[in-house]
């Protein structure tokens, strides 16, 4: 599998990364296997996990997979730290926190460092410098190789990003922002995208198949077993991209597929795959079949006739301050 550097450091990843969201939940430890298995056979590096997938169950499964499935060296490893089972403070980017947060996870992984450790999602009421004080402290204590974001809007990434540049040497750049990116949600595109790409950030999509929704799975109405959306805790998830308009996105993208003699997962995955500035689309498959379909893409490049039709049909509206000032 091709690798590419994650945003403007020296850190190689495969194109396509292994997502574990439902590790230890919805995907039992054979099955994880499994797709670790196939993964790193088809040159797959990148494994994204979180302290609370699974309730930690995602990192301490990766973790027993470690050198007795896979060697260590050949994994890029990435979890991520700010999340808390708190219905009163959903994210706590305190320094304390962080830091017991990535002990916890290095312990649970089996691991003596993280590959890339990224903030789960921006703290408002800790002072942004603090938490990017226990980042600076995680990379200088040799617990963390590299750093990012995940769930930051545009200008709290800017402004993480610009932090983080201001004292070189002595504060670790940040290499990565992780966001949901498909052809059913374009909104990175308005302002998180161009700030990564202006200040070297990598992006990583997560949800790169519309929660499922692109592949076409729920076009004639229905809803097959297993899926997320015969899932209890994840159809609500998977909701808000039925509807009409996602409809006739899912349509072009089979259109697609059919005229490529292709599967309509290949060509959303491929589609968001060669983006400007996204560095590798995070998958999160039910089992290894579902994973090596995906990973089929490696040999697809979309036509750029399909790339433009499938743009236009999946346009999301940018108004003010977007749009032409000179048309106002």
């Amino acid at each position: 599998m091709e690798q590419r550097h994650l945003g403007r450091t020296g850190l190689r990843v495969s194109r396509i990364g292994l997502g574990t969201l439902t590790w230890g939940r919805d995907t039992d430890e054979h099955d994880a296997a499994d797709q670790l298995k196939v993964f790193w056979d088809e040159g797959g590096t990148l494994v994204d996990t979180a302290d609370v997938y699974g309730g930690g169950e995602a990192e301490y499964l990766l973790g027993r997979f470690v050198d007795s499935l896979v060697p260590r060296r050949d994994l890029v490893i990435a979890t991520k730290a700010g999340s808390v089972p708190d219905p009163y403070r959903r994210f706590d980017g305190s320094r304390g926190h962080l830091l017991a947060a990535l002990d916890a996870s290095l312990d649970r992984l089996g691991t003596d460092y993280v590959d890339l450790w990224q903030l789960h999602a921006f703290d408002p009421v800790t002072p942004l410098e603090e938490t990017l004080q226990a980042v600076d402290i995680a990379v200088s204590s040799g617990r963390v190789r590299y750093a990012g974001v995940s769930n930051f809007c545009g200008w709290q990434l800017a402004k993480a990003a610009t932090w983080q540049l201001a004292a070189p040497g002595v504060r670790s750049r940040l290499a990565s922002t992780q966001m949901e990116y498909s052809l059913l949600q374009r909104g990175v595109e308005r302002e998180v995208l161009p700030a990564a790409l202006d200040l070297g950030l990598g992006l990583l999509p997560s949800s790169p198949l519309g929660r499922g929704v692109l592949t076409g799975k729920y076009r004639l109405g229905s809803t097959p077993s297993g899926s997320r959306a015969a899932s209890e805790h994840l159809a609500p998830f998977v909701e808000p991209y039925l509807d009409d308009a996602a409809g006739r996105i899912v349509d072009a993208v089979a259109t697609a597929a059919e005229g490529l003699s292709t599967t309509a997962l290949q060509v959303a995955l491929a589609w968001v795959r060669d983006r400007p500035g996204v560095v590798a689309p995070i998958i999160g498959a039910r089992n290894a079949q579902q994973l090596t379909e995906a990973l089929s893409v490696e040999a697809l490049s979309l036509p750029d006739e399909i790339c433009q039709a499938l743009d236009d049909v999946s346009a999301p509206v940018h108004r003010y301050p977007d749009q032409d000032w000179s048309t106002l």
